[in-house]
C-alpha cells in the first residue's frame, strides 16, 4: 500500500515538472497568475503601437457606444478560422458605435508579420502589438481569438468566445453577437463569461 502511494506521488511530481516546464517554454503563465479585469470593472485608458509604430490609445479609438478588445493571432488556425467572421462584426456593429480594435500579444510574431496578415485578410478594424503582453496580462487574456466587450464607460460587460464553434458550419451559439445586442438593446448580457476557444498567447518568458 505505502509502495503504490510512493509511486502515486512520483507521478504527481512527475507531472508537476513537466507541466511546469512546458509553460517556460512556451512562455505561458498558469492561468491561476492572470487574475485579469472581472466583469464590471473599467479598463483605464492604454497606448499601444499600430502596425505602422504608431502610438494609439484606447481613447483615440474607442467607439461613441462601446469598444471590442479581440486578441488575434497570425498563426493561430482557430483564430484565422475566426477572421472573416471579426471583419464582419467589425462591419456590422462600426455603424451602431461599437468599435472594433484587433490586438495581437504574441511574442513571436512581429509587427511586419501582424501587418502582412491584416493586409492579406483586408481587416478594416484596427490591429495593435501588445509588447511584453502588458494588456493582455491586465485583462487575463490567454487565448487567441479571445474577446472583451466594454460599454461606453470602458466598463467589461462580456468576456469571452466569439461562437461556440471554429467550424462555421456547426456554430449553434452565436454568444459575441448576443452579448452585443443585449447591451445595443439596454439589456444585461445573459452570459458574461464564455470561455473562448483558441491558441495559447505566446507571452514573453
Amino acid at each position: 500500500m505505502k509502495r503504490s502511494f510512493f509511486c502515486l506521488q512520483v507521478v504527481a511530481l512527475f507531472l508537476t515538472v513537466t507541466l511546469a516546464t512546458a509553460a517556460r517554454e512556451t512562455g505561458a503563465r498558469h492561468p491561476a497568475d492572470l487574475t485579469g479585469l472581472e466583469i464590471g470593472q473599467t479598463l483605464a485608458d492604454f497606448t499601444l503601437a499600430d502596425l505602422n509604430g504608431a502610438p494609439r490609445s484606447l481613447a483615440q479609438l474607442k467607439g461613441e457606444k462601446g469598444t471590442l478588445l479581440a486578441f488575434i493571432a497570425v498563426s493561430c488556425p482557430c483564430s484565422n478560422a475566426y477572421n472573416e467572421r471579426m471583419e464582419k462584426i467589425a462591419r456590422d456593429y462600426k455603424a451602431r458605435g461599437i468599435a472594433f480594435i484587433g490586438i495581437n500579444a504574441n511574442a513571436k510574431e512581429s509587427s511586419a508579420d501582424v501587418k502582412r496578415h491584416a493586409a492579406q485578410h483586408r481587416f478594416s478594424f484596427p490591429v495593435l502589438k501588445d509588447r511584453g503582453n502588458k494588456l493582455a496580462d491586465v485583462l487575463g487574456a490567454q487565448l487567441t481569438p479571445e474577446t472583451f466587450l466594454f460599454d461606453k464607460g470602458q466598463k467589461l460587460i462580456y468576456h469571452g468566445r466569439i461562437d461556440n464553434s471554429k467550424i462555421i458550419d456547426e456554430v449553434k451559439s452565436h454568444d459575441l453577437r448576443n452579448a452585443l445586442e443585449a447591451y445595443l438593446s439596454g439589456k444585461p448580457v445573459e452570459k458574461p463569461i464564455l470561455k473562448a476557444l483558441g491558441c495559447a498567447i505566446q507571452r514573453v518568458k
